[in-house]
This record gives structure tokens, C-alpha cells and sequence, in this order.
């Protein structure tokens, strides 16, 4: 199957509808990805389907726990620009913070964003743990693929949220070791099982709130 006929299938199956202005962006996305890659080592996946649904569709499934509206959010790791940029193509109207500590990959995710015309979104070179009190409180939510524990994340990113903030994660099988270091369950918010299309996996979308007594007892 063609890269943009699997990328269309894999949005219908998430319900997701896309201009082809935004189709295209993608396409671009993944034309660059693969282009840069050789040289900055920024994926391990090397094929366009494995680049289409590991990364742009995986990174789509955190839509399902996004409030609607404008938000502030943060992808914290970003890496290559993912989950940030593909939700950043599908809701323009949400102001994005991508925080990624590797010079090279800020460099693509810079390139990327002058690349596709992307606005209200920026680059931080920088680790989610070391930002600096300006951002204390900054955003609505958090989101990351990379490899935080969710107490990890919760003591790395809940300085960073707004009151009533969120914080998102997608878990694999496992998430039950990991909802056991946690001294308070008060702080999972919801767990949405949700299918990754085309490739038959399931992941676990953990959304967990920043509640200070829950943030206290595990530190």
C-alpha cells in the first residue's frame, strides 16, 4: 500500500478527518524524516509503514485524551517530533511545546516546522526535568512517548502543569508493574485502551493528574 493511501487508512480507522493540505504535511513529514535520518539517527524505523503507524498514527492516539479547545501543551522527549508535531498538524489550534535535550534533533524539529508552516509552536533544548521557573505552571497538558516511568513523569512534569492540568502516557503491557510504585492511585485519572490501527497492538493511554498530595507521597 502506498504511504498516503495507508495514512488515510489508518485516520479513518481513528476517526480522524484530514484536509489535503494536512495529507500532505505528512507526506512531507515523512519525506524529510527519512531524508535527515541517515545522517542524525533520529528514528530506528526505517520503512514508510513502520514511519506511518508506529509514529505518525501512534502519536494521533493521544487525540482520544486531549480536552477540546485551545490548550498549552508539552511534548516532553520529543525526539523527532513525536507525538507534538503529528498532533500539531491534525489540531492547529493547539500552542505546542516540543522539549527535546539532543542538539541534532532540535535542529530536524526546527527544519520541520519552517518545513510545514507550523505557528503557535516552539522548541525547547532542553530536559523536561531542568526547565526553568518560567514554564513552572505553564501548561495545560504534558504528553511524551519517551521512556518515563509514570512516577518518573509525575515527579518530572507536574511542576510544569496548570492547576487541573493532565499528564498523558501510552503503556504497553507493562503498565500494571508500573500503576504498583505508585504510593497513590488518586493520581490515574482515566486509562484509555485504544488500538493502533493497521499493526493489531494495543496501547494504554494513562492520563494522570498532578494532585500534591499523590506528588508528595511518591517523592
Amino acid at each position: 500500500m502506498k504511504p498516503e493511501a495507508l495514512l488515510k487508512k489508518g485516520l479513518k480507522e481513528l476517526g480522524i478527518s484530514c484536509s489535503e493540505t494536512q495529507t500532505n504535511s505528512f507526506m512531507t513529514y515523512l519525506s524529510e524524516l527519512r531524508k535527515w535520518n541517515s545522517a542524525y539517527n533520529l528514528t530506528a524505523l526505517k520503512t514508510d509503514e513502520d514511519i506511518i503507524v508506529k509514529h505518525f498514527l501512534d502519536s494521533l492516539l493521544y487525540l482520544k485524551a486531549l480536552p477540546e479547545g485551545n490548550l498549552k501543551l508539552a511534548d516532553a522527549g520529543s525526539g523527532a517530533g513525536f507525538p507534538g508535531i503529528p498532533i500539531k498538524i491534525v489540531r492547529p489550534e493547539i500552542d505546542i511545546t516540543l522539549i527535546e535535550s539532543s542538539r541534532k534533533k532540535c535542529s530536524f524539529l526546527r527544519h520541520m516546522i519552517r518545513s510545514l508552516n507550523l505557528t503557535q509552536i516552539n522548541v525547547l533544548e532542553q530536559r523536561l526535568e531542568n526547565l526553568g521557573d518560567e514554564y513552572k505552571s505553564a501548561f495545560d497538558v504534558i504528553v511524551s512517548r519517551a521512556a518515563f516511568s509514570m512516577k518518573e513523569f509525575l515527579n518530572a512534569a507536574c511542576a510544569y502543569v496548570k492547576k487541573g492540568g493532565i499528564l498523558v502516557l501510552s503503556k504497553g503491557p507493562k503498565m500494571t508493574e508500573e500503576l504498583k510504585e505508585l504510593s497513590s492511585e488518586d493520581a490515574v485519572k482515566d486509562i484509555l485502551k485504544v488500538a493502533l490501527p493497521v499493526a493489531n497492538v494495543e496501547r494504554n493511554l494513562v492520563v494522570l493528574e498532578c494532585k500534591k498530595q499523590a506528588v508528595r507521597q511518591m517523592t
